[in-house]
């Protein structure tokens, strides 16, 4: 079990990319892959196991695939045509982050042969490890159970930790956000009864329990905020939360996202029950 940091834009606890055997677990993005092949000496893993494509978890797998033409990657089945080909993943990426900043932040994108590309809906077990539909975060999203060990990776569904002693917040980026269907894939989790939980950002924890009752009252709080505020407020309250580690978790979750994501769950939310009505 190993835990490798990708160096995000230089900085230390943004992205983790986890090695188990010779599996990989969300590689990063393609702009960190020179740091993650020197982790790895260059070993063609055996399986790319991805909780989801958004690019900080999955933007590096196409080139990893042109290295190892051989590997497996795993991914949702509502995910994988995004991995094989990235332009709509890639527009909208662009209107978050703009056309300027994408090859800094996550460098060249290459599509995955679809030969590759093996497809999960959830129920199954792959190189070890069971799998399991995760919505909230994303609609594609899936967790993994290392059987052996008893370690629960969790890409987003567990939120963003920084530190055991920081606080754990919810990445609620557009366009996905389903509140219910998170609260629903944390019970999911928790239903395995994981020894520790695997993080993308950022590690690995052990107190189980508590940081999943954490992620859950962050969730609500935060889908609260951003019903009940308005958007500069919202911010100022999500960077006051963070404070601790602000540079941290404004690169792995900014909070104009976080706006953007949840402003969008309730205006959605509103037109569903507006025409049921």
């Amino acid at each position: 079990m190993r835990e490798i940091d990708v160096h995000h834009l230089g900085r230390e606890r943004v992205i983790c990319c986890w090695q188990v055997g010779d599996v990989i677990i969300d590689p990063g993005p393609e702009s960190t892959l020179s740091t993650l092949m020197d982790e790895i000496e260059d070993r063609a893993p055996r399986g790319l196991l991805l909780t989801h494509v958004h690019l900080d978890h999955a933007g590096g797998t196409g080139a990893l695939v042109r290295a190892f033409a051989d590997v497996k990657v795993y991914v949702h089945e509502l995910g994988a045509p995004h991995l094989i080909d990235p332009s709509k993943l890639l527009r909208s990426a662009s209107r978050l982050y703009g056309e300027e900043n994408m090859d800094r932040l996550w460098g060249g994108i290459v599509p995955v042969p679809e030969e590759n590309v093996q497809l999960l809906s959830g129920g199954e077990t792959v190189e070890g490890f069971r799998v399991a539909h995760a919505p909230g975060h994303a609609s594609h999203h899936v967790a993994y159970l290392h059987e052996d060990s008893g370690w629960a990776f969790t890409g987003d569904v567990a939120g963003v930790r920084i530190d055991r002693e920081l606080p754990i917040v919810p990445p609620t980026p557009p366009p996905d956000i389903d509140v219910e269907a998170w609260f629903e894939s944390i019970d999911r989790v928790a239903a395995w009864d994981p020894a520790a939980l695997a993080l993308t950002h950022f590690g690995a924890y052990d107190d189980v329990e508590q940081h999943l009752d954490s992620i859950r009252e962050a969730l609500r709080l935060q889908a609260e905020w951003a019903r009940d505020l308005d958007e500069q407020a919202f911010l100022a309250r999500r960077r006051e939360w963070t404070a601790g580690a602000a540079a941290v978790y404004e690169q792995a979750a900014p909070s104009e996202q976080m706006w953007l994501g949840l402003e969008r769950y309730w205006r959605k939310k509103a037109e569903r029950e507006s025409e049921a009505a």
